[in-house]
């Protein structure tokens, strides 16, 4: 059994809790990796466990051998900030490095690392358009184009016997599909927040949740269908 999530003409896979896995062109798509957003944190005086790099590097890697990528698109938010790129500790430096030398790496610019610079390897966008397909860091409601973004962090919330179970999601609508933050220390906000209706231009969105190799679709509120 598959994740299959259909979008802009495409068929695409969910895979792991926050990725999508794109069999046509052999790429992996993920969102919000915000790498050193623990040293960010501890800079401010907050601190956090100092590994969310390399966890999340390390969760990426799994999935780019386990699906045989050649391709790789990051969309925005890579680092938490522009100074991360120069925090990244060793270990996750190393992933990092061997990721973008043995992959076509594409990193789309974010609210978060507007400087990015690929010292590390990849190639920098401020979006791209593949097969019909925009790619950009945060949705243009205005843009009539199929078009995956991530910005967000959407997560799907239900109560289930009494208890508040969160999950991270896909949203999507007629023409947009806003992916899930990848990252190991990403919050989340509600996929049913008006917030995210409005950045999906109004029209109707659904919840898409990964879960035991098949994806769960719900419908959200917030949005209103708009007539076509």
């Amino acid at each position: 059994m598959t994740a299959q999530i259909s979008f802009g003409g495409h068929s695409f896979e969910a895979v792991g809790e926050a990725a999508l896995h794109w069999p046509a062109r052999k790429a992996l798509l993920v969102a919000d990796l915000h790498l050193e957003k623990a040293s960010s944190y501890a800079m401010g005086g907050q601190f956090l466990p100092p590994y969310d790099s390399r966890a999340t590097l390390e969760e990426l890697a799994g999935l780019v051998r386990k699906y045989a990528v050649e391709a790789i698109f990051c969309l925005g938010d890579n680092f938490h900030d522009d100074g991360g790129e120069a925090r990244l500790e060793d270990e996750a430096a190393r992933l990092l490095r061997q990721l973008t030398a043995s992959h076509d790496w594409r990193w789309i610019v974010g609210n978060h690392d507007p400087g990015i610079a690929a010292n590390w390897g990849g190639v920098i966008h401020d979006e791209l358009c593949l097969d019909g397909i925009v790619l950009r860091h945060e949705a243009e409601p205005r843009d009539p184009r199929p078009e995956m973004s991530g910005h967000f962090h959407p997560k799907f919330r239900q109560e289930i016997r009494g208890r508040l179970v969160s999950r991270r999601c896909f949203v999507r609508s007629s023409t947009k599909l806003i992916l899930p933050a990848f990252g190991a220390l990403t919050g989340g906000l509600d996929a049913d927040d008006s917030v995210i209706g409005e950045a999906c231009g109004g029209y109707a969105t659904e919840a898409l949740v990964p879960a035991a190799g098949r994806v769960l679709c719900f419908p959200l509120s917030a949005s209103r269908a708009r007539a076509e």
